[in-house]
């Protein structure tokens, strides 16, 4: 009877030490996401002359645009989703113009809804010059044109 006693006793001891050290584990090891970065750097504004489309973030959900705005030369971050269904639009530059290839909807280079059944133009994300001089997109904010959110100076970067 004392040996069963003692091995109850010694079973719950190693049960209780395991139990703790994987608590004390669990705040040793930091939270980690498979998610994207919600901000990034594209590169430094004057990359970004009017008309130029930057494709290369593409795999992030974002076209890097140099447009005008006033007249004055400015930055914006598009949104690759099409806002009919959230298909990733793409961009050519034959035509200058984005197309959604499920639906066939058409946007300008500016982001503007131009034919096919996507009910408004893309999102734009906010963008602002970092401390290090370079672009740098925040997916977490995001602004609309039929809201009036264009308007808002984060939705952009004059050059």
């Amino acid at each position: 009877m004392l040996g069963s006693i003692l091995g109850l006793g010694l079973t719950a001891l190693g049960t209780a030490g395991v139990l703790w050290t994987a608590a004390v584990a669990r705040f040793l090891v930091p939270n980690t996401s498979n998610e994207p970065a919600s901000r990034f750097r594209v590169g430094l504004p004057g990359e970004y002359p009017p008309g130029r489309v930057e494709t290369r973030y593409k795999d992030s959900g974002i076209w890097v645009v140099g447009g005008r705005r006033e007249g004055e030369p400015i930055v914006f971050a598009l949104s690759t989703q099409c806002t009919h269904l959230g298909c990733i639009t793409l961009w050519l530059a034959d035509r200058n113009e984005f197309k959604c290839p499920c639906h066939g909807s058409g946007f300008t280079v500016e982001g503007i809804n131009t034919e096919g059944p996507a009910p408004r133009p893309l999102e734009r994300f906010a963008v602002r010059v970092a401390d290090d001089g370079q672009l740098e997109v925040d997916k977490s904010r995001t602004f609309r044109r039929e809201l009036g959110q264009w308007n808002n100076p984060d939705s952009y970067v004059v050059v």
